[in-house]
């Protein structure tokens, strides 16, 4: 019997390699560490008292105002449930939004992180309080599911909870099919000697540009 190679020989008239994909990690380095925490809630936020109660009154206001997003442009907002694959539930629903440059849909699911927690130290006064990143807890973080003009489907990942780390994820060969498609080679043409030139080209820039992103802080902010 015929295996899949065999059977797929003479028939696939293109193969391109490129990175699959590509996750980026997003953080706040001045939120990283305890004493920074601290110095955000009382300076930033302006609370002279950094309890830990304020980071549960951040992630509510964060938790409304997705809800509120999603609400006014008529996002899906989807409970990712036990056992259900991230990935079969994503391409459903782009398929039957099939919108383009827009938030497909913003999946919400219950993840491990590592967060802070915080205690009162009495012996240092009244509402003196010391935080450290010492527990891993459950709490939702939420997939911003993204077509992008330039990357095809991406998804942003956000946790809801202090430090708020994310993580964006991009797919090396979505991007080169978006790029072909915007210079209308998925229609015509790109099984010719030129064209496929340019499609090994348009891989090789991705991975030149995005492959070094892996080893670098991708993101950061104040």
């Amino acid at each position: 019997m015929a295996n899949v190679s065999e059977i797929l020989k003479g028939h696939v008239t293109l193969e391109v390699e490129c990175v699959d994909r590509l996750y980026l990690n997003g953080y706040i380095p001045a939120l990283a560490t305890p004493g920074g925490l601290t110095t955000f809630l009382r300076e930033h936020l302006g609370k002279p008292i950094p309890s830990p109660a304020l980071l549960g009154q951040i992630t509510t206001r964060f938790r409304e105002r997705v809800q509120a997003f999603a609400e006014e442009r008529g996002i899906p907002l989807v409970k990712f449930e036990h056992g259900v694959r991230k990935d079969d539930l994503a391409q459903k629903l782009r398929r039957e939004r099939g919108v383009r440059g827009e938030v497909v849909f913003i999946g919400v699911a219950q993840e491990k992180a590592k967060a802070f927690s915080g205690r009162a130290v009495a012996e240092k006064g009244a509402g003196w309080f010391e935080y450290s990143r010492d527990k891993t807890v459950y709490v939702n973080h939420y997939y911003f599911y993204v077509d992008d003009e330039e990357f095809g489907p991406v998804f942003v990942k956000v946790c809801s909870y202090a430090p708020w780390a994310l993580k964006v994820c991009v797919n090396g060969h979505e991007w080169a099919k978006r790029q072909l498609d915007q210079r209308g080679l998925l229609t015509r043409g790109w099984t010719t000697a030129f064209n496929r030139v340019r499609m090994r080209r348009l891989c090789r820039r991705f991975v030149t540009v995005w492959g070094r992103s892996r080893s670098r802080r991708c993101w950061s902010g104040g």
